[in-house]
């Protein structure tokens, strides 16, 4: 890998604090920096110019409906295959029972998202859409994934825009970013060669933008990518902000290895989960929000990360599935005044927003 001293990057620094973007050569230059400190430090400064101390965080409920999927990435543990006998699939009133779970009142985001389920038909999304702004109305609806809509569209033989609009219509708010992983084509032919190709993930996530639906992005790092796809994939993400500026938030996702095909070195180091905070912060000029993921990261990274470059911890989540079934030893819930008290510990403003950083004074 070879020593990357700060001495290299006194160049880098002047240029990321006085505004100026970094390209892509320069990113991966970032992602081999050993000093952390450094890093932190461009990060946060950059950070606190935006949001000051202010760290936001949501009142929300993950929805995985299906754990069945026909793409089979081979990183992940959530998946499985029609005849496993560990599926599971939520018909359209059991979504609703567990967005109407306890607590219900209190949130405003629903997040549901799960695999592509060869068998359920289109219809069955629009209903689950409908019923849901039906019942909660004043719940934002963020749900499916660049991946799931073009899962959609061929189900039903439309575009993917036609799908995208027939579901905002219904009530659909905004988009996950899940899905993204990394870009480059060598990664996804190893680990998803079934999955939707970058071009596709961006060009849906460019249509729901068009239409006035918002989204997040995400990448999935801490397997076999290199520090240029990495930069890569944040460059591709910036470009299609610039164009269009519907991105809310950026979350990297630490890749957990336990109970995958694909396994791999073990979990991700805390090193490695806040230098992808840092770089994405200053690679990312165009982006609001950076979000650390407290359910991937765990409680004390997270804290942490609030001062490399993160300004959002997400939410109360309750029910998390998908990086459980890796081997993540986070909670599956925390209340809001839990989530507050780790943002004061760690030196920072708790505020609470919706889904689209509108600030919610309760």
């Amino acid at each position: 890998m070879g020593m990357t001293t700060t001495r290299t990057l006194e160049d880098l620094r002047d240029k990321i604090l006085s505004g100026e973007r970094v390209s892509a050569e320069e990113g991966a230059r970032l992602y081999r920096c050993t000093n952390l400190p450094l890093l932190g430090e461009m990060a946060n400064a950059l950070r606190e110019r935006r949001h000051g101390d202010r760290t936001f965080h949501i009142v929300n409920r993950h929805i995985n409906y299906t754990n069945i999927c026909v793409n089979r990435c081979r990183f992940c543990a959530f998946s499985r295959d029609l005849a496993a006998p560990d599926t599971y699939t939520l018909s359209v009133d059991e979504v609703l029972e567990q967005a109407l779970g306890p607590g219900y009142d209190e949130i405003t985001e629903l997040h549901i998202v799960g695999g592509l389920h060869p068998q359920l038909p289109y219809e069955y999304y629009l209903e689950m859409i409908g019923r849901l702004r039906e019942a909660l109305p004043q719940v934002h609806l963020q749900a499916f994934t660049a991946v799931e809509i073009e899962h959609f569209a061929r189900l039903a033989s439309k575009s993917t825009r036609e799908v995208l609009q027939e579901l905002k219509d219904l009530g659909l708010g905004s988009l996950p970013g899940g899905g993204a992983e990394v870009f480059a084509a060598r990664v996804r032919e190893e680990l998803c060669p079934r999955k939707l190709s970058s071009g596709g993930w961006l060009n849906v996530m460019r249509e729901a933008h068009e239409l006035g639906l918002r989204s997040n992005a995400t990448m999935l790092y801490g397997h076999i990518e290199t520090a240029e796809e990495k930069a890569q994939h944040l460059a591709l993400l910036r470009d299609l902000q610039d164009e269009t500026g519907g991105f809310m938030s950026f979350i990297p996702l630490a890749y957990h290895q336990e109970n995958t095909p694909l396994g791999g070195p073990g979990p991700t180091t805390g090193l490695e989960d806040l230098r992808n905070i840092a770089v994405a912060r200053i690679m990312l000029d165009n982006f609001d929000h950076i979000k650390s993921f407290w359910i991937m990261l765990g409680l004390k990274i997270a804290q942490v990360s609030l001062w490399f470059g993160a300004d959002d911890l997400d939410g109360t989540v309750a029910q998390e599935q998908i990086t459980h079934s890796a081997g993540a030893r986070t909670p599956e819930a925390l209340t809001r005044d839990e989530l507050c008290d780790l943002i004061r510990e760690a030196g920072r403003e708790p505020v609470e927003r919706d889904t689209v950083y509108n600030v919610i004074d309760r």
